[in-house]
């Protein structure tokens, strides 16, 4: 059974994911140029004519020589995202099987929903919009605080990547919509203390995107709304299953369980 589990569902859910990344690597300039100003004008609305990434570093950002414990914390938190969904569905495969279903459904509708984005809008980031010169000059600080970590080669992990990836795949943020999907899909199974943390890591990505460059908090709204509509759409559609299969008198354990299985 063990087997057959990891046959069957790791598998499939693993190229799933090595496919959207792979697709997002090959999205941008498929059918449209790079979008620079939109974004950036939105968040210029949303602040009051000043961009956040731009008072962000303007304020807390002194450099590469001279980091903060808080430029670590915010690398800690963005790397975060390459392990947080990976290590999620490990938990709910051996601890609650149905759930993991439910939630390689989210994750995989969110890849297809920001692939079709990426392609339709590619968008720059911050960093990038600086170096066009349509923003004031941020650092996309990820990269200089990867060569303080001690750990080797990390900084050459990040630089390969970073060429492998698609540099325009901005709007959404699926950082910010896959920690966010997290934290709706264990919120009803989390002691109070873990809600708080639940809480706590879609906003502390948030602002590491923003801080570092990556991401225009517009880009971050948009991955959240996907994320919810993911949830809600999952969740929405594997109920109704299950109230058809008992209809029929099926036993439901067959089918992906409630989101709540208390």
């Amino acid at each position: 059974g063990w087997i057959r589990g990891v046959v069957l569902e790791w598998i499939p859910f693993a190229l799933i994911l090595w496919a959207y990344d792979y697709l997002r690597g090959q999205a941008d300039g498929l059918l449209f140029s790079t979008n620079v100003t939109p974004q950036l004008r939105a968040d210029e609305i949303l602040f009051g004519g000043t961009a956040p990434t731009v008072w962000l570093q303007e304020h807390l950002w002194d450099g590469s020589l001279h980091l903060h414990w808080y430029d670590y914390a915010t690398w800690f938190v963005y790397v975060s995202y390459f392990l947080a969904t990976y290590l999620v569905a490990g938990f709910l495969w051996f601890f609650a099987r149905g759930l993991f279903r439910r939630f390689v459904a989210m994750v995989s509708l969110l890849a297809v929903m920001g692939f079709a984005t990426y392609a339709l809008f590619p968008a720059a980031p911050p960093w990038m919009a600086s170096d066009l010169g349509a923003l004031e000059p941020t650092t996309r600080s990820i990269a200089y605080i990867w060569n303080h970590i001690p750990i080797a080669y990390f900084n050459t992990l990040f630089d390969r990547g970073s060429g492998y990836s698609n540099q325009v795949a901005a709007v959404p943020s699926l950082h910010a919509a896959y920690t966010l999907l997290i934290a709706l899909f264990l919120w009803r199974l989390a002691p109070r203390w873990g809600r708080v943390l639940l809480a706590a890591y879609p906003l502390a990505m948030a602002f590491a995107l923003v801080y570092t460059a990556e991401h225009y908090v517009s880009d971050i709204l948009v991955g959240w709304v996907y994320a919810l509509f993911a949830f809600w759409e999952v969740n929405r559609m594997a109920d109704a299953l299950a109230v058809r299969r008992a209809a029929r008198g099926k036993p439901a354990a067959a089918e992906l369980p409630a989101a709540d299985p208390h």
